[in-house]
């Protein structure tokens, strides 16, 4: 009965009472060191007081073993375990960590390294499936019993678009006319205030472009007809939207504010992929005067007042608030690597204008 409380609550079905700011927080990316980087997010999530926490994708590294699986295991781990063991690894050891703070999970190109969508639904069927998002997915047809890797829910008076646009085909046409009839939806119901779009890849002509949507033509022309229907969508409305994805291994404020568009063309969001994976450079070109951060994990909490407006503020994890038990089962070897290592130099180009 809970669940069915919980779910019919999220839809606007029971009265809510939201007079006073609520949070939810948001990261990506937990490969690599995730094992020992997540369960600290969990416990600040929780101690937050966070309505939920939501994943951008890249849960296992899949193409190599990830360094906490591998020294959990004192090194002796076969491919062909790891394979079999990866996604259940980050069931046990980052997404229990959470108890009964609902996670919420977003499809990342790493989840089709040598797997599929089909496999990543059947599972994660409880949380591609939870009782909140089926309850939103039958309320918006009561025909629809097809679990989805996109999806969204309504929490008081937010609107949460989870896309899937993990690989170069999307978002292909299903996925497309799905959010463009969500969009309007929301456009047109008074009681949403703000969009908030979580995905893995960020949209195209981000400072971050080169590791983007961008590689690929299917999705750079995609990811452009969502971003100018997110604008339209902001422009008929009047109401806020945000943009949130990860891919790129650090923490940057908005991504969108490029010399290739106006200011009346930015949508607001973040980049943060700073969950556990290998960190990444900054790109050449981003604002001096915004946070751009990389060499750190952590997760943004988000704060949303009654009138739905958001703000963002990032929380590190700091090596020395790693938990005495993930100490015993990697070693410090392997947790100091993670935060004095784990890095790499690539360094994601950004936008190159149209002439």
């Amino acid at each position: 009965m809970k669940l069915i409380a919980t779910a019919a609550l999220a839809l606007g079905l029971l009265a809510p009472a939201y007079a006073q700011n609520w949070t939810f927080a948001v990261s990506g990316d937990s490969r690599n060191c995730g094992d020992v980087v997540m369960p600290v997010i969990a416990a600040k999530v929780r101690a937050d007081k966070a309505d939920f926490y939501w994943h951008l994708g890249d849960f296992r590294a899949l193409y190599d073993f990830d360094q906490d699986m591998l020294a959990a295991r004192h090194g002796k781990l076969t491919i062909s375990d790891y394979q079999a063991q990866a996604w259940q690894d980050f069931t046990d050891q980052q997404l229990a960590p959470f108890g009964d703070t609902p996670v919420f999970l977003v499809m990342g190109n790493h989840e089709l390294i040598g797997k599929t969508r089909p496999d990543a639904i059947a599972q994660f069927a409880d949380w591609f499936d939870s009782p909140v998002i089926r309850a939103q997915r039958l309320a918006d047809n009561p025909s629809d019993h097809a679990v989805k890797t996109y999806y969204h829910w309504r929490q008081k008076n937010v609107d949460f678009i989870s896309v899937d646009n993990a690989s170069a085909d999307e978002f292909d046409k299903a996925q497309l006319t799905w959010f463009e009839a969500t969009l309007k939806k929301a456009e047109q119901d008074p009681a949403i205030r703000t969009v908030v779009v979580g995905m893995h890849d960020a949209l195209p002509d981000s400072v971050t472009a080169g590791h983007s949507m961008n590689e690929s033509p299917i999705s750079t022309e995609t990811g452009h007809r969502v971003y100018n229907d997110l604008l339209q969508f902001r422009s008929r409305s009047g109401k806020e939207v945000q943009v949130l994805a990860s891919h790129s291994h650090f923490v940057l404020e908005q991504p969108y504010a490029t010399s290739c568009r106006k200011p009346e063309e930015v949508l607001s969001g973040w980049i943060v992929g700073t969950a556990g994976a290998v960190r990444y450079r900054l790109p050449a070109v981003h604002s001096s005067t915004l946070l751009a951060q990389t060499d750190v994990y952590g997760y943004l909490l988000a704060t949303v007042t009654p009138e739905g407006h958001i703000t963002f503020k990032f929380n590190e994890v700091p090596e020395v608030d790693v938990l005495p038990t993930s100490v015993t089962r990697y070693g410090n070897d392997l947790i100091h690597a993670c935060f004095a290592g784990n890095k790499s130099d690539y360094v994601p180009n950004g936008p190159t204008c149209p002439k």
